[in-house]
């Protein structure tokens, strides 16, 4: 039996997330083409009993923190480096290279890792052989493979060669479960992801969702969910002409929520005011990021 931890590390928009999701083959984390999207990190587990289980882990994009809500991002990144079995180090094809390594080496990992070169559907002329003559000499790469995670390309081998590199171990979680993370937390993931679909490059960075009720009746889930937002404008942006906004990402959202939880739901949003709560301890520790 194989068991462990692989996190999953790189720069914000490698597509750690969407590999996260194809591995998986459930929706686990929330997917934007707006860079800084995963704010925490999300466990997954990959199980096939009695051959193996594999934790999982989309970490946030490695940033320079610019505010306290950034530094508890990175501070989630420093855990998943600390109790990783193996690393996936994720460069998207048309990146910079530099860049990406510059990043790796400051990980100094303490575990064999995985070079994971993503959108090789979407590379450049040259890229991918430039990508293997780089990063196959860095002393982190124990291997290159090379995938497409939204086109689901060479998912397996990726698969396989985990595999191989995973620790005999019995499993850490019951194989019935997908995560750790309670449905609530998956629910207000859903509801920010509708702001970012909906909304122009500011809104989605200035808010966050609480959600405050969750209660299972008969016939539906009744949810109740704050969005948060730093002004007044962007509360009014978010509302929209006579409330239109705020009922499109409901109707969106609702939908979303009803697939992955299998029932009817009733979702009721409500728009509140925290001005600077990216920088306030006390508000982020409310609102889930610790």
């Amino acid at each position: 039996m194989k068991s462990g931890f692989v996190n999953i590390f790189g720069k914000p928009n490698a597509g750690k997330s969407t590999l996260l999701n194809a591995l998986i083959g459930e929706k686990m984390a929330i997917v934007s083409p707006r860079v800084q999207t995963t704010r925490h990190r999300i466990k997954a587990f990959l199980n096939k009993p009695g051959e193996y289980q594999i934790i999982f882990s989309d970490t946030p994009g490695i940033i320079d923190p610019k505010y306290k809500l950034h530094q508890r991002m990175m501070d989630s990144v420093k855990g998943a480096l600390e109790d990783a079995d193996l690393a996936l180090l994720m460069v998207d094809a048309n990146d910079d290279f530099q860049e990406c390594d510059a990043i790796f080496s400051s990980l100094r990992l303490k575990v064999p890792a995985l070079l994971v070169l993503n959108k090789i559907d979407k590379a450049a002329n040259g890229k991918i052989a430039e990508a293997e003559a780089f990063f196959t000499t860095k002393p982190y790469c124990k291997q290159l493979i090379k995938i497409s995670a939204l086109q689901k390309v060479h998912l397996q081998k990726l698969l396989d060669a985990i595999l191989t590199l995973l620790p005999e171990a019995v499993p850490f979680y019951s194989e019935d479960d997908l995560s750790d993370l309670p449905t609530k937390f998956f629910v207000g993931e859903m509801i920010r992801e509708k702001i970012y679909e909906l909304f122009g490059d500011e809104i989605p960075y200035h808010t966050a969702v609480m959600v405050n009720e969750f209660k299972e009746k008969e016939t539906l889930v009744k949810i109740q969910a704050d969005i948060i937002v730093q002004r007044e404008s962007q509360k009014a942006i978010i509302i929209g002409d006579k409330g239109k906004m705020i009922r499109e990402v409901g109707t969106l959202a609702r939908k979303d929520i009803e697939g992955f939880i299998g029932r009817k739901v009733f979702l009721e949003l409500f728009i509140k005011v925290r001005p600077k709560w990216r920088d306030n301890e006390m508000q982020l520790n409310e609102y889930g990021y610790q």
